[in-house]
């Protein structure tokens, strides 16, 4: 028996495409067993539904075409409907309803839903711009049949650097050639498949763009992707390319490596030519790569460091070392970090801030909060800060040596994209307190996805090796995977 069914299922139809939050969460079911699913992923529980549906600001405009209902056993009915979006296409909407006790009454509520879109065909949170391929392969080599999405911060011959930010796009000339380190995987055999999202200039470890929208962490199911190079790590975790090559600051590739439980390498500083490369902090800008494979992650590394004649003898890796075995000799992280903030902030209003003078409205939300406070700090606090940093090399480099650190990737597992801001700010600076030591030291560090938080999220462990030993280094977490899964 169905009787009431039908009013219900077009109750909730109403309040979707009114965004009517109350009516929403009424004809769900409570409790922590309702499900939702979608491309991204399920969500679990009443209450996660609900602030999915709060983050998400309203549902696409669309129609329903047709409604199927078929009785599914004592008080429950499946209903399919055939939904037109507005924008074009077809999907279904499956929904399991229950009818349930209400008072001196009864009234149907869903259980679990199913969403199913139409096929996308370009995903604009994700890419800026997709080829098949874009780019083809140079030559032949160790990336045979691999394909990159590159973060819109390096030089592709025929299109301009976007940064992240719509204004500064539209007034960069199209580069006449690629930067280097696109080259030299283009060289040993793999592809462009596309230019993929990143945060505005690069500034943030979330991985939200206020102007493009979030990436979809392909791994959390409405988790943020982590940052800045978001895009091309949401485009490896999806499978829609093999090797993400971006930039490490911060920890803009050990941060979305440990959020989408992918392999990451931030290269040692300078050993990879930064030519070509839309600049941050100089003195912490790194290159990085994301894979889904350690063994990728070794041959593209050995592609992008222009191996197997490198510029001097790599160090040998003499020991490993885990990061809580050293809290007390590693110093004060809190005030390193805020020195390294410091430090990074003044060479981002270095690099961008006569541009940003310009236009003043071109940035958005969080990195136009930090870009508003680099603006601010001043050649003393500067001077102080790498004061600090130097301090800390130096402390630092005695104390590691050519041992290897094992520490985590990030301070958290990924933040919910609904989640308060202060919140994600707060998990972003605990980040910055691990993050900060290869950004401090220049040293490289691989990301691991060995680990998960309480919640099941992954979380990476980081290795962190001494200058020069980038390929020694994934070897090392490759061969420690291969121990923890033993």
């Amino acid at each position: 028996m169905t009787d009431g069914l039908l009013e219900a299922f077009w109750a909730y139809e109403r309040a979707l495409m009114a965004d009517d939050l109350t009516a929403m969460d009424r004809l769900f079911a409570p409790g922590a067993d309702t499900l939702r699913g979608d491309t991204a992923g399920l969500l679990v529980g009443h209450d996660e539904i609900a602030a999915y549906r709060r983050a998400r600001g309203g549902a696409p405009a669309r129609d329903i075409l047709e409604v199927r209902v078929v009785p599914a056993g004592a008080g429950h009915a499946l209903v399919v409907a055939v939904t037109a979006p507005h924008r074009g296409g077809r999907g279904l909407q499956t929904q399991l309803w229950r009818h349930e006790p209400d008072g001196d009454g009864h009234r149907w509520v869903v259980v679990a839903a199913h969403v199913a879109p139409p096929p996308s065909t370009f995903d604009s949170t994700v890419w800026r711009v997709v080829g098949d391929p874009l780019v083809p392969a140079t030559a032949t080599g160790v990336l045979d049949g691999e394909s990159i999405a590159v973060k819109d911060v390096f030089a592709v011959a025929g299109s301009a650097v976007g940064g992240g930010v719509p204004d500064f796009l539209s007034e960069r000339a199209v580069e006449t050639r690629h930067a280097p380190a696109l080259q030299r995987l283009l060289d040993a055999g793999a592809a462009l498949r596309g230019i993929a999202r990143t945060d505005q200039f690069a500034y943030s470890l979330a991985g939200s763009n206020d102007h493009y929208g979030t990436p979809v962490n392909a791994v959390v199911p409405g988790a943020l992707p982590g940052g800045s190079t978001s895009g091309p790590a949401t485009a490896v975790a999806l499978g829609a390319a093999t090797i993400g090559l971006g930039t490490d600051t911060a920890g803009s590739i050990r941060v979305p490596a440990s959020y989408q439980g992918l392999w990451g390498l931030r290269t040692t500083h300078g050993a990879v030519p930064r030519d070509g490369m839309l600049p941050l902090a100089p003195d912490f800008d790194t290159v990085g790569l994301l894979t889904r494979t350690a063994g990728l992650l070794g041959r593209a590394a050995a592609a992008l460091l222009g191996t197997p004649t490198p510029p001097e003898r790599p160090p040998t890796l003499t020991g490993q070392v885990d990061m809580t075995e050293l809290a007390d000799e590693l110093g004060d992280l809190a005030a390193v970090s805020a020195a390294f903030s410091v430090h990074q902030g003044w060479q981002a209003w270095q690099a961008h801030g006569p541009w940003l003078q310009a236009h003043p409205d071109s940035l958005r939300g969080a990195p136009a909060n930090r870009f508003a406070w680099a603006a601010s700090v001043t050649t003393d606090e500067d001077q102080r800060a790498q004061d600090v940093l130097r301090d800390a090399r130096e402390h630092w480099d005695r104390l590691l040596g050519s041992h290897v650190l094992v520490l985590p990737s990030a301070g958290s597992t990924a933040p919910r994209v609904w989640a308060d801001p202060a919140a994600v700010e707060a998990a972003r600076e605990a980040t910055l307190q691990l993050t900060c030591i290869a950004g401090v030291t220049g040293r490289p560090a691989v990301s691991a996805p060995l680990g998960t938080g309480r919640d099941g999220s992954p979380l990476g462990t980081c290795f962190l090796g001494p200058r020069g030993s980038d390929l020694q280094l994934v070897h090392h977490a490759s061969q420690a995977s291969l121990t923890a899964r033993a």
